[in-house]
């Protein structure tokens, strides 16, 4: 394939001397086709019209993962992985830790903009006026073992709750669709505390609505039995920040599972619960706690070298470096690291684990072995040191991760119901078992 100025051939596409497209020559038939560039792609289905014959299916692409497909056009999340950018909105990422809340970023991501001073008293005021759940879901929580996993009864749960909203169904009322967005947004904290209290035999506690919404996380993981919660200041905002940190990260796992299941035209608590199946995997929403098992078996400063010379020999897995889309240092990992030594002096916790991550970090960034490779750390590197210092299990990390998540989940869910080119989805295969066999009676098999 080569990328010309003019046409070649009878396929889709502009023709004028100049314009983007791209030349392809089937060297099976020797017929040539012009394929329209568009915003740096192609379209997969223009190379459908390249055939050996009429009765020919036509040319698919192959891309397992993903890796180099755009599945759609979105105007939520830019991601420039070679600078280490990253912007909600055209808006940094830093910028919005520095000078907005959790609830103000879940307004922009979902309604595209910043909301005004009452947009967003509203706003805030919807959500947390609906952090409350149905009596049902506690006994619904009840049911499941005391060991259960924390993140597999909040999946269960936010699917559940499809039953308690049935006319979330209607997906194309405007008022339906921001009502589910307050509704989740509000209540996946309630859920995820549910679980964990349950996780630890602990009695429940209720949403407290004079408390901010990170501050209210708190109060419902941790109330005992003091007559109020009062969060620490220090751990708020570290934790709001984390929120912010993880509101949404383009099309990663997740929130493909949330489009491709709400592609089905299913109601929005469905598609999230999708979501949260994405997440629960260890290679996405898993991989903090992955980092802090490394940490502890590195156990001492004193055996970081060790540890990066078996990595080398390829005897260890570095954790917590590198990342799909980042080719340089991850700026979620940046502020992040800014606010751990805030949280260990608000819990007044030593963490060895952080002296181990930070005489790793030093290391590894100095070593060309792993610059030349592009492995710096990503924000997964140091969230689990906030969450463990939060006194939060392991088994709940990804939790942790969820609710955040689900602003941005929320966004891409609304902004694909929009979306004029939207169908369901359904990728091609390439068939590669048997054709045309017989059936075998089972006393000859």
């Amino acid at each position: 394939m080569t990328e010309e100025s003019q046409s070649t051939g009878n396929g889709r596409g502009t023709t004028a001397a100049g314009a983007e497209s791209l030349s392809v020559t089937d060297n099976r038939t020797g017929q040539s086709y012009e394929v329209e560039i568009e915003d740096g792609t192609v379209r997969a289905m223009d190379f459908r019209q390249i055939k050996v014959d009429e009765d020919d299916f036509g040319l698919m692409t192959y891309d397992p993962g993903y890796s180099n497909t755009a599945s759609c056009r979105s105007a939520i999340t830019y991601i420039d992985g070679e600078k280490g950018i990253l912007e909600h909105r055209g808006i940094p990422i830093e910028q919005l830790c520095e000078h907005s809340s959790y609830l103000e970023v879940a307004y922009l991501l979902n309604y595209g903009r910043l909301p005004t001073e009452d947009e967003l008293n509203r706003w805030t005021y919807e959500i947390t006026h609906h952090t409350y759940v149905h009596e049902n879901i506690k006994n619904f929580m009840n049911g499941f073992r005391h060991d259960a996993n924390p993140m597999g009864m909040l999946q269960a749960s936010v699917g559940a709750l499809s039953t308690f909203y049935p006319e979330a169904q209607d997906i194309d009322d405007e008022y339906q669709r921001h009502v589910a967005a307050v509704r989740l947004i509000a209540k996946m904290p309630t859920l995820a505390a549910f679980a964990y209290r349950h996780s630890l035999g602990l009695p429940y506690v209720y949403p407290d609505n004079d408390l901010s919404y990170a501050g209210n996380f708190l109060s419902m993981l941790f109330k005992m039995a003091e007559p109020k919660y009062e969060p620490d200041p220090r751990l708020e905002k570290a934790l709001d920040v984390l929120f912010i940190l993880h509101a949404d990260h383009e099309q990663n796992c997740s929130a493909a599972a949330v489009r491709v299941v709400g592609s089905s035209r299913v109601d929005p608590f469905s598609a999230i619960a999708a979501g949260c199946a994405g997440l629960y995997g260890p290679l996405h929403g898993g991989a903090n706690v992955a980092v802090l098992r490394m940490l502890q078996r590195i156990g001492t400063t004193d055996n970081v070298p060790d540890f990066l010379e078996g990595v080398k020999q390829g005897d260890e897995r570095l954790m917590g470096f590198g990342h799909r889309v980042y080719k340089n240092y991850d700026p979620r990992a940046r502020i992040i690291r800014s606010h751990v030594d805030e949280v260990l002096e608000a819990t007044n916790k030593e963490s060895p684990l952080l002296d181990i991550a930070i005489e790793l970090e030093k290391r590894a960034l100095d070593d060309d072995y792993f610059t030349s490779r592009k492995l710096y750390p990503n924000v997964d590197f140091y969230s689990g040191l906030i969450y463990e210092a939060l006194g939060i299990p392991t088994d709940a990390f990804t939790v942790m991760f969820a609710i955040p998540r689900t602003s941005g989940w929320m966004a891409q869910w609304m902004e694909m119901m929009d979306d004029p080119e939207l169908k369901i989805a359904r990728p091609r295969q390439i068939y590669t078992g048997p054709r045309d066999a017989d059936y075998v009676p089972i006393d000859e098999r």
